[in-house]
């Protein structure tokens, strides 16, 4: 029953005006800053391939809670061969994407689709020439006469490190093979191509392996770069600051922490091998802290590497009757620059 005061104010009324007053006291107003410091943004990022160790530091940062700090819940979706990571993000289903390598930025940007780089998860790409011991390409002129093994999407990859070394393509035959190792164990190439992080494709190899790496054969791509579309950028810039900065952390703890790391990869996805992801997380560490990391923090991306790769894309006639993307749409360093003091320098 309500009980009326003399001055005519039920009690619950009077409970509900002191519980107010008491909020406002505080200065918790409802609606306003303490609703809006409680709100969680949940995240989506849309991988261009099965989820794996090149998510280890992502993994790592969402199992010690550094995402759920930053008020971020973040949902990793795995890609595929039928899956439009690019078309997806572009279209404002998911909120940020990841590719394999800068390259397909490049040509989804030349084509006006909205997205732009804000971050790179390796610094240096692990693409890699692996050749034999008995018959060794140390530097891009040994490969001329060879047979150079390689998949139908990386002979771009062969074509720019030819021209960037003035070799002509008619000294270097290219012979497109799928991912294992054998055509070069058999001698059917001499030369065959793959990232370094591959460590389990490797083994084959081991032993008698000699490698060059695309990035050191004057041909600088970056790998894992993430990317959003312009207007994401522009409304959920804090989310996407929260994001790098929870990443980064996550990245800083798996190089300090390895197999703890490894033990967060494995527990979420049961189908990786804890052995495996042991030998590979040392080499993908390696791309993921570089000098440039070391001066400027994890994630940072330099305009004139991108400057530099579409150049000479472009010279390769790559883009088309498109053109080349302008870099000011190509990538942006507000994300980086706003997170420049929490990004691990390492």
């Amino acid at each position: 029953m309500i009980v009326k005061t003399k001055a005519g104010i039920s009690r619950r009324n009077a409970l509900a005006t002191a519980g107010a007053a008491g909020v406002l006291a505080s200065g918790l107003v409802p609606g306003r800053g303490y609703a809006q410091a409680a709100r969680t943004t949940t995240v989506n990022l849309q991988l261009g391939w099965l989820a794996s160790g090149n998510q280890i530091g992502e993994i790592v940062a969402k199992h010690m809670g550094y995402y759920e700090e930053e008020k971020i819940n973040l949902v990793i979706h795995p890609g595929g061969p039928t899956i439009d990571g690019v078309a997806i993000v572009a279209s404002g289903r998911f909120e940020i994407g990841q590719v394999s390598s800068s390259p397909s930025l490049m040509h989804a940007v030349s084509k006006n689709i909205p997205v732009s780089c804000f971050a790179v998860g390796a610094q240096e790409h692990p693409f890699t020439y692996f050749s034999l011991s008995k018959k060794p390409v140390r530097t891009p002129k040994d490969l001329i006469g060879k047979k150079v093994g390689t998949q139908a999407t990386a002979k771009i990859l062969l074509s720019a490190m030819l021209k960037k070394n003035g070799i002509a393509e008619k000294d270097v035959e290219a012979v497109v093979i799928g991912s294992d190792m054998t055509p070069i164990l058999t001698g059917q190439v001499d030369v065959i191509t793959g990232w370094l992080t591959n460590t389990t494709a490797l083994k084959p190899l081991e032993g008698q392996r000699v490698d060059l790496r695309l990035w050191d054969s004057g041909v600088q791509l970056y790998a894992l770069p993430f990317y959003a579309t312009q207007d994401t950028l522009q409304k959920k810039a804090e989310a996407l600051q929260g994001f790098v900065r929870a990443t980064a952390r996550g990245w800083q703890y798996a190089q300090a922490n390895m197999e703890k790391a490894v033990d967060f990869l494995v527990k979420e996805y049961p189908n990786l091998v804890k052995k495996d992801e042991m030998d590979a997380a040392p080499v993908m560490l390696k791309f993921a802290f570089t000098a440039a990391t070391k001066s400027r923090g994890w994630g940072t991306m330099d305009m004139a590497v991108w400057s530099e790769q579409v150049k000479l894309y472009n010279e390769l006639g790559e883009f088309g009757s498109s053109g080349p993307p302008a870099l000011d749409k190509l990538a942006t360093l507000s994300i980086l620059n706003a997170t420049a003091a929490q990004r691990p320098k390492l």
